[in-house]
């Protein structure tokens, strides 16, 4: 009776975690030995051997007795390292997006010192990952290595620091602590044990580099008050130059051929391995950090792969940028749209977080949003009426075809776009994910434009192709014959009917 009550127990407890009868990793053997002439010998339950051959993707591998050959083993190996370093690739993107875009504005002046200004906005000659042409963009670095910095933040603006992972660290500006107000941020580096002064607002990066970004805004179509403003106002010191701060030096990046994306190839992995070098390793995830170590990623040891190796990593890149650009472009998440009878996409899938629920990373979101996009902060994906903004982007049009720039589209927006403040839809090009080269400095429409055209309803249609339609130019934007684009439509203080979705952009129609 006590065992059969125990094997009750067992069995219950085997539903209750998931385990079907039959299938459990352990079982009663019953049935004939598997090799009747030795005293020990047991049935051999079906999975648990291997067979003598086993084809695969990558091969047929040969066994004898369960463990591979020679040849297989290599075939095995070379395809667990570009397994791998596939993964790795897609996990190392935002650092590498990261270190791009300070290799860049490093380049302008030395870090901590210069800040690069787009002064009369970002136009299509700055290669970014789709940055925009609504508002001038401050961007620069800071380098916490030589210890703890000030940054004094003008009024009116609206920034966030990113670490180098592009993991959030903390609002400026309008939803920072600074409420729009200006102040004074103290950046401490990571480790750092010392007491805070008083008078600050303390924000602790978890790397050494952080970005910081911040953009000021038109003052009846004009930059010009808030750069003066952002120029007279932004100071960067260490903290112990607080009684005497140095000016710091602005560059004017407007109009001038500036890229800051990062390369897709070879060259990213040398890259990935300089973030690995100069960053701390609790500042990124144990799993993570082995994915990178599995390929000769690791921090204090050289990285010096094979030449076999190196071949595998070469694929891998051109693999892994692959994948990139079907997740962001060919999503087969359907997740990933904002309305079941639209093509407008998240860019924000799973939250600032890019998660499925809480502590559940969604890695492919994520890896679509660094290929693509720069910058992350709650306030880009706000669930607050009347603040911060949104970004439903598309690369299809309304029959889920590709947008080929020898074609004519046709966006409407409904009436009363549900804005508190503008919007705006920019052009970009699939392969920069910058914003399209053409004759147009500014390839967008938006609803700070003087010479919008409105339909007599309200709605606005939008028009992009080679030629603008007879009388349109002013809502027409330029694509280029033979290559793809796709479109952000930029909410700034979405309100409510964008929440509850009872308002809907159109789909982007082919015109005959």
């Amino acid at each position: 009776m006590r065992t059969r009550k125990l094997l009750s127990i067992c069995a219950s407890l085997a539903i209750l975690i998931g385990l079907t009868p039959g299938i459990s990793a352990g079982q009663v053997l019953k049935g004939a030995p598997a090799a009747a002439q030795y005293k020990y010998s047991t049935p051999m339950p079906p999975g648990v051997a291997s067979p003598d051959k086993v084809k695969t993707r990558f091969g047929t591998l040969n066994f004898v007795d369960g463990s591979p050959d020679t040849a297989s083993t290599q075939k095995i190996y070379d395809n667990l390292d570009y397994q791998r370093a596939v993964q790795a690739y897609m996990l190392g993107i935002p650092a590498v997006n990261q270190l791009g875009g300070l290799n860049a504005i490093a380049s302008v002046g030395p870090v901590n010192k210069t800040v690069p200004i787009w002064e009369q906005l970002v136009d299509s000659r700055t290669v970014e990952l789709t940055a925009n042409d609504n508002t001038p963009y401050t961007w620069f670095w800071i380098d916490l290595r030589k210890g703890p910095l000030v940054i004094e933040v003008p009024p009116r603006v609206l920034g966030v620091i990113n670490d180098m992972w592009y993991y959030y660290v903390a609002d400026l500006g309008f939803t920072g602590a600074d409420k729009g107000q200006g102040g004074k941020y103290l950046l401490l580096p990571p480790g750092y044990k010392g007491e805070a002064p008083k008078g600050y607002t303390v924000v602790r990066p978890k790397t050494f580099n952080s970005v910081v970004i911040w953009r000021s805004f038109l003052v009846d179509g004009d930059p010009k008050p808030g750069v003066d403003m952002v120029k007279k106002r932004t100071r960067i010191y260490p903290l112990d130059q607080a009684a005497n701060p140095p000016q710091v030096t602005f560059v004017d990046m407007s109009t001038k051929p500036f890229n800051m994306v990062n390369p897709a190839d070879y060259r990213f992995w040398e890259m990935l391995n300089q973030v690995v070098q100069n960053e701390p390793t609790d500042s990124v995830d144990a799993t993570t950090l082995g994915f990178w170590a599995s390929i000769g990623i690791q921090k204090g040891k050289p990285f010096a792969p094979d030449a076999r190796m190196k071949k595998i990593l070469t694929e891998a890149a051109a693999a892994g940028d692959a994948t990139a650009r079907a997740l962001a472009f060919r999503s087969r998440d359907p997740n990933a749209y904002y309305f079941d009878n639209r093509k407008w996409k998240y860019a924000f899938l799973g939250g600032y977080k890019f998660e499925y629920q809480p502590g559940v990373a969604n890695i492919d979101a994520r890896t679509m949003f660094f290929f693509a996009a720069t910058g992350v902060t709650p306030a880009m994906d706000t669930q607050v009426v009347g603040e911060g903004s949104t970004y439903p982007w598309t690369a299809q049009d309304a029959s889920g075809n590709p947008l080929e720039g020898g074609k004519n589209y046709k966006l409407t927006l409904p009436p009363n776009v549900p804005v508190k403040n503008f919007w705006s839809v920019i052009v970009y090009s699939d392969q920069t994910r910058s914003m399209v080269q053409t004759d147009q400095r500014f390839p967008s429409v938006s609803s700070q434009k003087k010479d919008l055209q409105v339909n007599a309803d309200g709605s606005v249609d939008v028009y992009f192709g080679p030629k603008a339609p007879a009388g349109k130019e002013s809502n027409w934007i330029q694509t280029i014959p033979g290559q793809s684009w796709f479109t952000l439509l930029r909410l700034y203080g979405p309100l409510q009917p964008w929440f509850n979705k009872s308002w809907r952009p159109g789909d982007i129609e082919l015109q005959p």
